[in-house]
């Protein structure tokens, strides 16, 4: 359950930063490029600056500013939201791989690695003694800061979305933008705030598999798909911050069911072990369509432009 919960970080981080940009009416796919980006550049700041807080804010500077690379191309220029968003993942993809690979060559080494001031910061000893408690220290005290800070960010997104003037308003512009423009809300200044701060949750994600998953080693391909799990956990919570951190969680145990239970336990090849999580998500999608309820519907705006002149 520990491992678990450490594995689902990231895609919890990605998850909510995809969910509040789809709740401005944009369906962004290019979760995982804002991930390669968090992850590439929060990396050079840590290993050239030798600062936690500096990898932490760069990485989600780099998401933010691919996530309204992406706003000013659908918002303001009106471009198809889809391809936008697979533009930017293979963008963000290609780009990362290319700067992970230029700091190994520079610095005459086979590996690009943050320094051990930078990766000690975020080793999970936040509360000491208290993680040697039988099995609850375990479970509760012996997480990295990531982890606490990602379980506050989901409930605050909730209280923000559901209890909030403007979380109200954003949830009006997916809905029907239009009514909202009617009563005077900002549309597009609503849209750009919202998808940068999406895209810096998605950085945030991408640097927590640099920083903690690969140990602050760059590792191509080190995001691996889970900015498309994530894209697909929205779906699985019904747009909602809270279901999103149960189904972190769950794709999380799956990511790691092959290396937990041994193979003459669970046997199947380590090949379909790998692929356990991207056919849930397949399943999960299918089962989604089949079922639709009420409180599970995405806003009805996510995915189409808004042209004020069409109003």
């Amino acid at each position: 359950m520990a491992a678990a919960v450490a594995a689902a970080m990231p895609l919890l981080f990605a998850t909510l930063g995809e969910l509040i940009t789809e709740k401005a009416g944009n369906l962004n796919l290019g979760v995982e490029g804002m991930m390669y980006l968090g992850a590439i550049f929060g990396l050079i700041a840590g290993i050239y600056a030798e600062s936690a807080a500096l990898t932490v804010l760069a990485a989600m500077a780099a998401g933010a500013l691919g996530a309204t690379i992406y706003a000013f191309l659908t918002v303001t220029l009106q471009a198809n939201q889809n391809v936008t968003g697979l533009t930017l993942t293979i963008f963000g993809a290609g780009l990362a791989n290319y700067i992970g690979d230029h700091l190994k060559a520079a610095g005459g080494a086979t590996v690009a690695m943050l320094p051990e001031t930078v990766r000690d910061a975020f080793r999970p000893e936040l509360f000491g003694s208290l993680g040697e408690i039988p099995i609850l220290g375990r479970l509760l005290f012996q997480y990295d800061p990531f982890a606490y800070a990602s379980l506050l960010l989901a409930v605050g997104m909730g209280v923000y979305l559901n209890r909030t003037r403007v979380g109200r308003n954003l949830r009006a512009i997916g809905e029907n933008p239009s009514a909202a423009d009617a009563s005077g809300v900002g549309i597009s200044r609503y849209k750009y705030a919202h998808i940068a701060l999406g895209g810096a949750l998605c950085g945030l994600g991408g640097a927590y598999v640099c920083v903690v998953t690969c140990g602050g080693i760059w590792t191509n391909n080190c995001v691996n798909g889970l900015g498309w799990i994530a894209v697909a956990l929205v779906i699985f919570a019904g747009w909602s911050p809270y279901r999103a951190v149960a189904g972190s969680v769950v794709f999380g145990a799956l990511s790691l069911l092959r290396l937990r239970i041994p193979a003459s336990v669970m046997r199947i090849p380590p090949a379909i072990g790998s692929m356990l999580p991207f056919l849930v998500t397949a399943a999960v999608l299918v089962i989604t369509s089949m079922r639709p309820g009420a409180r599970r519907q995405p806003p009805k705006h996510c995915g189409l432009n808004y042209d004020r002149e069409e109003r």
